[in-house]
């Protein structure tokens, strides 16, 4: 199970790196700091957005009651 880990870590960084590329090749330097390839990494370090919490009641006035989401203040 350790070899297949490691691989699909490998195959992630790997991804992550090209992406970083792309992303670099068409940003503003002047708007964005250079990306770099942990910005891509699924659950990993380098994510400083902390995503929010919210009850699941949330989905179901959206999306059963057709209720709009208000937004956060």
């Amino acid at each position: 199970m350790a070899m297949a880990e490691a691989r699909s870590q490998e195959r992630w960084n790997h991804t992550a790196a090209l992406l970083a590329l792309i992303a670099n090749c068409h940003r503003d330097p002047h708007r964005r700091k250079a990306y770099e390839p942990a910005d891509f990494l699924p659950g990993r370090a380098g994510r400083d957005e902390v995503l929010p919490a919210a009850d699941l009641s949330v989905l179901k006035s959206v999306f059963v009651d057709r209720q709009p989401l208000e937004k956060p203040r």
